[in-house]
């Protein structure tokens, strides 16, 4: 019996050719980079008859025993520079986010069409280019510029991405509101949007993922960013010998940050997500059918409703008003 419903379990031939076809990319892989690496420690001649050592001579790293340039690395460009802004932008992002997705979402024209029209414009706008707009147009600092710059165009994709999350949510949740006496915005912000957030949450910290890294476009605007700092420490130590080591250590530390997030992201949505939502259902099956309960009390989908309930309800049951 097939698997899938999609196409049939693969034979032990077609297994067999997949593990011989795997194992020969991945040796063609690992030779390739092998090659890469050895490559790169030679050393070459350049136009001036100068011979310079390999890339992964000692000579080539010996900077990274000063603390200085640590310092400079870790405090001044990643902390101060990269994550003090990435930091704030995050959560003009999200701010800007929801305020677009109420927006876009709005029943009258005269909300929901120019909220439109603003949030295609910042989703097609290159980013550095708004940032050289806030700072030389509307004379903000470089740290402003740059925080604005990446607050409202990820804001924007986020607040897509909310509304996407919103409009997948069953219709019959703000129906029950409605019966409940929510008002269209309290639906909205007690319902419907943490859902959404829970929903949408590993596309939400992906763009997070991307505004971290779109920080480093803050060079161009002379932002002391980790790109940046690493500049001035190439120019400061000798761009000729160290410029390789000190692109690789920011590379790895651009990795390091943003795997961390990454991880985070996935570790987030287990926790809130459906798949924690899908492991507590197996847990029940395992453990039988949850119990009904009593009659007088709230469901779990009724009580997300009360949530919040406004003043002069009585929550009553349609069986407590029969006589």
């Amino acid at each position: 019996m097939s698997s899938s419903v999609l196409y049939d379990a693969p034979g032990p031939k077609t297994r067999a050719r997949s593990r011989v076809i795997s194992g020969v990319t991945t040796a063609v892989v690992v030779i390739l980079l092998g090659w890469f690496i050895f490559a790169l420690g030679q050393p070459r001649v350049t136009a001036n008859d100068v011979t310079l050592s390999g890339l992964w001579d000692p000579s080539r790293w010996d900077i990274f025993t000063d603390p200085d340039v640590w310092e400079g690395l870790l405090w001044r460009g990643l902390v101060m520079g990269t994550l003090r802004a990435a930091g704030l932008a995050a959560i003009l992002a999200i701010v800007i986010g929801v305020i677009f997705a109420l927006g876009r979402m709005a029943k009258t024209a005269i909300i929901r069409v120019p909220f439109t029209v603003i949030l295609e414009f910042f989703r097609g706008m290159p980013v550095l280019l708004m940032m050289l707009f806030i700072m030389l147009g509307l004379k903000f600092e470089a740290y402003w510029a740059v925080v604005w710059a990446l607050g409202v165009y990820n804001g924007a994709i986020i607040g897509e991405a909310l509304r996407s999350g919103i409009a997948s949510l069953p219709r019959g949740q703000s129906e029950a509101a409605a019966s409940l006496g929510f008002t269209g915005m309290q639906t909205r912000f007690l319902i419907e949007l943490p859902q959404a957030f829970r929903q949408m949450l590993p596309i939400i910290v992906a763009q997070l993922v991307v505004l971290l890294k779109d920080t480093s476009l803050a060079y161009i605007v002379a932002y002391p960013e980790l790109l940046r700092v690493s500049y001035q420490l190439k120019d400061y130590y000798g761009s000729g010998t160290y410029s390789f080591s000190l692109f690789f250590v920011t590379l790895i530390i651009y990795l390091i940050v943003n795997l961390s997030l990454s991880w985070f992201a996935r570790w987030l949505a287990r926790r809130s997500g459906s798949q924690a939502v899908g492991a507590t259902r197996k847990g029940n099956k395992r453990k039988g059918a949850a119990p009904t309960p009593p009659r007088g009390q709230l469901g779990a989908d009724t009580a997300l409703l009360s949530i919040g309930r406004p003043e002069g309800l009585t929550g009553r049951s349609r069986e407590d008003n029969t006589p």
